[in-house]
């Protein structure tokens, strides 16, 4: 379940190929958010006879972002271009150089309402440019385009964070830090409340930050950015930041990367956005 996307022979794990679950029934709610993940696992790639030493990383960072029916094309296309633009920028691959073992690991997928998940990129070992690269294309390819958001729902950050945090407790490897990036322009406004499932994921010892992308007719006397820094990050370090446009968005976006892939800078961003 773990894929390092390199150009070098034997680099790219074997692929099982399985059935994406993007739309799962509502059941029980205790059971709702393992269902989920283990629709969401059920695609990735497998690892068969491998060192389990050649799955050890810095940092394991999973990418959840919003693909429900307010995310459109515009936005789509914002939040896909930039995490690809971001994982191959000149900081991210000097910043992962400069930690102890030179390698992250990393996790995409786009989520909605509870059930309503989709992997993009499965766990993949990125320790060089040509990884990062490799990654970046897959997202890129198989990312959310925004046009087809019909029966997608609403917001559900609680189940975002709850697939995010399953998804970190099956990483196959060890990470010195566990990361769930949460990308979204919306509060939670379906499935569980967020609190219970923000404190299950920092009481293993997880980190959720966040980026906040506001709405065009945003209340500046009660900001999204806020609404995250209050009720849904969390752990060590734990930060959220706010984009103004596009291009703030990619620059906020990169700069959150390089502070959550460096083990040996002070990761200090403001709450309320990039200074």
């Amino acid at each position: 379940m773990f894929e390092r996307l390199h150009g070098e022979p034997g680099s790219r794990l074997d692929a099982e190929p399985g059935k994406r679950a993007n739309s799962l029934p509502r059941l029980a709610l205790p059971r709702l958010a393992a269902l989920a993940v283990a629709a969401f696992l059920a695609p990735t790639a497998h690892a068969a006879n491998i060192d389990a030493a050649t799955l050890n990383v810095d940092v394991a960072v999973v990418f959840a972002v919003d693909f429900s029916s307010s995310i459109d094309p515009k936005i789509a296309d914002l939040q896909r271009e930039g995490h690809a633009a971001a994982l191959t920028s000149p900081e991210i691959i000097k910043a992962i150089s400069q930690n102890y073992l030179g390698c992250i690991g990393v996790a995409y997928f786009e989520w909605s309402s509870p059930g309503h998940t989709r992997t993009v990129l499965p766990w993949t070992r990125i320790c060089g440019l040509e990884d990062a690269k490799a990654a970046a294309s897959v997202i890129r390819t198989n990312g959310d385009t925004g046009y087809l958001r019909r029966g997608r729902g609403g917001t559900s950050v609680s189940a975002a964070i709850d697939v995010g945090s399953l998804l970190l407790d099956q990483f196959p490897g060890n990470a010195m830090k566990k990361v769930i990036d949460i990308s979204a322009n919306g509060e939670n406004n379906d499935g569980l409340p967020v609190q219970p499932s923000r404190q299950n994921a920092i009481a293993k010892g997880y980190t959720i930050n966040a980026i906040a992308i506001p709405t065009d007719d945003e209340d500046p006397r009660q900001p999204l950015a806020s609404y995250f820094a209050q009720s849904v990050i969390g752990g060590s370090q734990a930060f959220v930041i706010s984009s103004a446009g596009p291009r703030d968005y990619i620059t906020a976006l990169r700069r959150k990367l390089v502070t959550e892939v460096s083990m040996n800078v002070d990761p200090h961003i403001a709450a309320t956005g990039i200074q």
